[in-house]
């Protein structure tokens, strides 16, 4: 297993400063970039050990707070793990928070976010790779199609709301991507339902993005995630496998 380094660093935006954790091996050499996209709850030591794995396996990778604007990191006082249905509270002051995040908003961040990892001696030149959990599944589609020269491969995990009648739906960007995307969507997820799914895969067929969609049995909304209720440990693995497969093909 390759020794990785981690730390905090802060990213300078057009809207203030955005903290952001990195992880990188602990060789000095430049690597591939990754831009890794939190879920709702934000930067914690499971998304810290997520980024180390990535890490571990030959990658330098930022996951930015993306809720800056509202606080530096931890911006909600969360419990060890997280069950929002013994804690209700969590979603009723986290919400109000994703909800300012307008896809134009997170597009203003995701160039500061893309700019940094391209400056960074720690990342190779060229375009980086993302991935993204929950909401950050619909940054990773707006980040794809937003700045499709700087992206070379995406994947989304139990994605929410990433194909729906909204006039800025994230699935509307796709005629713009040029990346290789993958899709892990959760079984049991009433925030991508069978008709979103299949808009979303009609949208990257209609315009041939390379792209694979699968949805993972049984799993929920938030499977990959350890220190939440809605974790699926055969889930995650799979998602691992298949997020690796695709950056070891693209690096």
């Amino acid at each position: 297993m390759t020794s990785v380094q981690g730390s905090d660093v802060d990213i300078p935006t057009q809207d203030g400063v955005t903290d952001a954790y990195l992880a990188h091996p602990d060789n000095g050499s430049p690597h591939p970039g990754v831009l890794f996209y939190q879920d709702a709850f934000g930067i914690r030591p499971h998304l810290k050990s997520m980024a180390d794995r990535l890490a571990a396996a030959g990658y330098t990778v930022l996951v930015p707070n993306v809720f800056y604007r509202n606080g530096r990191t931890p911006v909600f006082d969360l419990p060890e793990f997280i069950d929002p249905s013994a804690r209700p509270e969590i979603f009723e002051q986290i919400m109000p928070v994703v909800q300012t995040l307008t896809p134009e908003l997170a597009m203003r961040d995701a160039d500061a976010y893309l700019r940094w990892l391209a400056d960074s001696p720690l990342v190779t030149d060229g375009p980086v790779a993302l991935t993204g959990y929950c909401m950050g599944a619909r940054l990773v589609l707006f980040t794809a199609g937003t700045y499709p020269d700087r992206v070379a491969a995406a994947a989304g995990f139990h994605g929410g709301r990433l194909a729906t009648d909204a006039p800025d739906s994230p699935h509307l960007v796709a005629e713009h991507i040029t990346a290789e995307l993958y899709f892990g969507h959760a079984d049991e997820d009433q925030s991508l339902p069978p008709e979103q799914q299949q808009r979303l895969e009609d949208a990257l067929t209609r315009v041939g993005v390379r792209h694979r969609s699968e949805v993972y049995p049984g799993a929920h909304h938030g499977y990959t995630q350890a220190d939440t209720s809605s974790y699926n440990k055969e889930g995650d693995e799979r998602h691992w496998a298949a997020l690796l497969d695709l950056l070891d093909r693209t690096f």
